[in-house]
């Protein structure tokens, strides 16, 4: 479903297709995986192959951001298309949420 990269305290994660019901479960826990590992700081969630996201991906990033929280880790979220993005600015996550512009380059690995 992604591609993970490990980075010294930094993991992204990118979820390709649709963030759903179908498949939000799934998408948390991997998240959660990845946040409570040892020696991670910042889980990034790079959005840029994401084409569909409702309310239960939506809830699977809430929470994540809250384990986060709790965790004293950081959570962003970067390259988030324009179709998507409108979806955080209705709901106004995109004030919860930080919210990096640029993709993360998956060839310099």
């Amino acid at each position: 479903m992604q591609a993970v990269l490990n980075y010294p305290k930094i993991t992204v994660i990118r979820p390709q297709g649709c963030l759903n019901a179908a498949n939000a479960l799934e998408f948390e826990r991997d998240m959660t995986t990845a946040l409570v590992q040892n020696g991670i700081s910042v889980l990034v969630v790079d959005l840029v192959a994401v084409e569909l996201l409702d309310s239960a991906g939506l809830m699977a990033l809430l929470s994540t951001h809250k384990l986060a929280l709790s965790l004293g880790r950081g959570f962003r979220l970067c390259a988030v298309t324009p179709s998507i993005r409108i979806i955080f600015e209705l709901t106004q996550l995109d004030r919860v949420f930080e919210i990096l512009d640029a993709e993360v380059d998956l060839a310099a690995t």
